[in-house]
C-alpha cells in the first residue's frame, strides 16, 4: 500500500489543498484511499468532514501529530497531510512512513530558504531509503522568472518539479464543499487538471 507523505514545515504553502486533491485522484481511479492529517489544525479532517455522501468515498486515516495508527486493512493507498513546523523525531517517523514525498513549494525567495534545511534533510532520506520525492510549485505561472527561479533551486537537490499549480478560486470553492478537482466535470476545471498531467503518472 503506498503511502504519500505531503509535507513542508512552512505554514501557508498549500499542504491541505494538494492532500486532499491527491486523495481525489487516488479515488477518481477506484482506489481504496484513506486521508490521514497530523496537523492540528486538522483541516484534512474538517475537509472531509464536508465530503457529500454522493462523492467517491475517501476514508479517514486516524493520525495525529503524536501517533499514526496503522491503516486499516483493504485500503490500497493513504495520503497523510503533516504540519506546518515538522522537523526533529516528528518529521523523521513521518518519512519512515512515506513510500513517495510531494513537497509543496511557493515560488518566492522566502519561502525557498525557509524549507532549505527541510529540503536537505528529505535529500538524505530519499537517498537512504530510495524513496521518490517530488516538488509541486503552488500558486504560480509557470511562465514566470520565479517558477524558473523555483525550478533552477530544486535542480540544484536533484528533485524533479512534478507540475505548477495555478493560483485560482476553483480550490477553494470545491474544498468548502469537500470536493476536488477530480470530482467534478473535467470541462469544469480543465485548465486545472492539464495542470496535473505531470502530477498523476508520478504518483500511479
Amino acid at each position: 500500500m503506498p503511502v504519500i507523505v505531503v509535507a513542508n514545515p512552512k505554514g501557508g504553502v498549500g499542504k491541505s489543498t494538494l492532500s486532499t486533491n491527491v486523495a481525489g485522484y487516488y479515488a477518481s481511479q477506484g482506489h481504496a484511499v484513506l486521508l490521514g492529517d497530523t496537523d492540528p489544525q486538522q483541516s484534512a479532517r474538517l475537509w472531509l468532514g464536508l465530503r457529500p455522501a454522493a462523492a467517491r468515498p475517501i476514508g479517514s486515516w486516524d493520525a495525529s501529530s503524536d501517533l499514526i495508527a496503522r491503516p486499516p486493512r483493504g485500503t490500497t493507498h493513504a495520503v497523510l497531510d503533516t504540519p506546518a513546523g515538522l522537523h526533529g523525531w516528528r518529521l523523521k517517523d513521518v518519512l519512515k512512513l512515506a513510500d513517495k514525498i510531494i513537497v509543496p513549494l511557493q515560488p518566492s525567495v522566502f519561502d525557498i530558504f525557509a524549507t532549505r534545511s527541510f529540503l536537505d534533510t528529505v535529500a538524505e532520506h530519499r537517498h537512504g531509503a530510495g524513496v521518490p520525492v517530488g516538488i509541486v510549485g503552488m500558486r504560480v505561472d509557470a511562465r514566470t522568472k520565479a517558477a524558473e527561479q523555483l525550478h533552477h533551486f530544486v535542480d540544484t537537490l536533484g528533485f524533479p518539479v512534478l507540475g505548477y499549480l495555478r493560483d485560482t478560486q476553483n480550490y477553494i470553492h470545491l474544498a468548502a464543499h469537500g470536493l476536488t478537482l477530480f470530482d467534478v466535470a473535467p470541462a469544469r476545471v480543465a485548465r486545472d487538471l492539464e495542470q496535473w498531467q505531470g502530477i498523476c503518472p508520478w504518483l500511479d
